[in-house]
């Protein structure tokens, strides 16, 4: 290709292209007055007017051996330029080419010809870009990127649960903090930042109808994240629009009540078929299990949970109904850990004299070596920690933090179960009870259960139950 610059006047049809602004592709004079011109560039969908004398046009023409392509996207090589009526023709092997018919996006200059030319512009916009693609870069690898943004304030055991479960690649979790300090923040936080990261695309939340419309109001006014009530009033009208479709793979982000989609077989059937990143399951604790017969709710859950990579479960009272019950949703959420419940069992009554243990690390109590011997970590973990104590009567910050972590890794519910309480949790108003005593029922036992653990949330009791 070179550039005619003793070419007359131009006219309409021909192609033109700008030496300044060479991504607007080539042109096509639409129209030549006196003193100006009138240039369509189809690639940008724009129009230009250009002053005759000082436009910054040339004329486009391609020479034999050059590579050519037409509106269709047909690449031909030329191998004859005609010229009639000061309109070229390009003619290749078993085609002929109009210019009228050139692609609008084609270059015919590659930016070492503009250079040598002298065909140069100023840095503004590529500055303008290289900047912008940066501050992308920085935002992307943040480790607070979709944690920051939503219209709440962050407080702290919050924001520091939301960034250990987010980090996580499949995290599954349950998270049970006591009533009032934000389970929901953390479970949204969590959701945004896997939406805004792209680890997920399609959602589906399952709460008991009084909570649907709070979640969503919640999840709209305060992430702006846009979630679709189900109901079978909406399944039905998509089944009528689209015979034989799932409906609910008619939306990537959506709320139901988990009592209307346990009811039903043929919607428990369509849910659990269609394709889904992440489950968000509120009041978990209401999945009731046993080991003959789970209850709809909990099979719903479950057949969804193993189709969803991520899963979360909230629930303010994880134990409210026993250990068993507990261990079923510790099941959902690892059934390869959490496998056999006589096993956790056992395993549950070896954890008071760790725990213990593990209470005079946080606090940053003193330890004897008889003590660390308690401790079920690796060998060469603890040889280190028995020098530490041997040497010094104490252990290091960074002992200390190894092996907290070991323990949360390897023992217990650490990794799974995220609990704060008031007792460890400041800045919340104190609750006061109000007790109104109920007709006895025959159900003393969980109502007993649940007396205790209500007054030890509101400090009436010393010990958890």
């Amino acid at each position: 290709v070179n550039q005619d610059n003793t070419a007359p006047s131009p006219a309409p049809g021909q192609r033109w292209a700008s030496n300044l602004e060479p991504e607007l592709g080539l042109g096509i004079i639409q129209s030549t007055e006196s003193q100006s011109v009138v240039v369509s560039f189809p690639a940008c969908e724009e129009i230009r007017r250009y002053a005759r004398e000082s436009s910054p046009l040339y004329r486009v023409c391609f020479q034999s051996g050059a590579t050519v392509r037409s509106k269709e996207g047909i690449d031909c090589t030329v191998t004859n330029v005609s010229e009639s009526d000061g309109l070229l023709t390009y003619h290749g092997e078993n085609i002929t080419l109009p210019e009228q018919e050139l692609h609008a996006s084609m270059t015919d200059r590659s930016p070492v010809e503009r250079l040598l030319q002298g065909q140069t512009t100023d840095n503004d916009l590529f500055e303008l870009r290289l900047n912008a693609m940066n501050m992308m870069f920085h935002w992307r690898k943040s480790p607070v990127r979709g944690l920051f943004g939503g219209k709440i304030e962050l407080i702290p055991h919050q924001l520091f649960i939301a960034h250990e479960v987010s980090r996580r690649q499949l995290p599954r979790v349950l998270l049970a903090d006591e009533v009032g300090l934000g389970k929901t923040i953390e479970a949204c936080l969590i959701l945004n930042q896997m939406i805004v990261s792209g680890r997920v695309n399609r959602v589906v939340i399952l709460l008991p109808n009084s909570l649907v419309n709070q979640w969503f109001i919640e999840l709209l006014r305060r992430f702006n994240l846009w979630f679709s009530i189900f109901d079978e009033e909406r399944c039905c009208a998509i089944e009528t629009c689209q015979p034989g479709f799932n409906p609910f793979e008619d939306d990537q982000l959506l709320i139901a009540d988990i009592d209307w989609l346990s009811k039903s077989t043929k919607r428990m059937e369509q849910v659990v078929q269609a394709p889904w990143d992440m489950l968000i399951v509120d009041e978990a604790h209401h999945l009731e299990w046993n080991p003959e017969k789970p209850s709809a709710k909990y099979q719903l859950t479950q057949a969804l949970g193993q189709r969803a990579g991520s899963l979360l479960l909230l629930s303010a009272t994880p134990q409210q109904l026993g250990l068993e019950s507990h261990f079923a949703r510790l099941h959902l959420l690892d059934p390869t850990r959490f496998s056999n419940f006589a096993a956790f069992k056992d395993e549950t009554d070896q954890y008071k004299p760790v725990a213990n243990l593990c209470k005079k690390l946080i606090d940053n109590e003193s330890l004897n070596i008889e003590e660390l011997q308690h401790f079920p970590c690796p060998e060469s973990l603890l040889s280190k920690a028995t020098l530490e104590l041997a040497k010094s009567n104490k252990l290091t910050t960074q002992t200390r933090d190894k092996l907290i972590r070991d323990l949360a890794d390897r023992h217990g519910t650490g990794r799974v179960l995220f609990r704060n309480t008031r007792k460890t949790i400041h800045g919340f108003p104190r609750r006061l009870a109000k007790l109104h005593p109920l007709p006895p029922t025959n159900r003393a036992s969980s109502n007993d259960i649940g007396q205790a653990e209500f007054a030890f949330d509101i400090g009436l009791a010393k010990t958890e139950p």
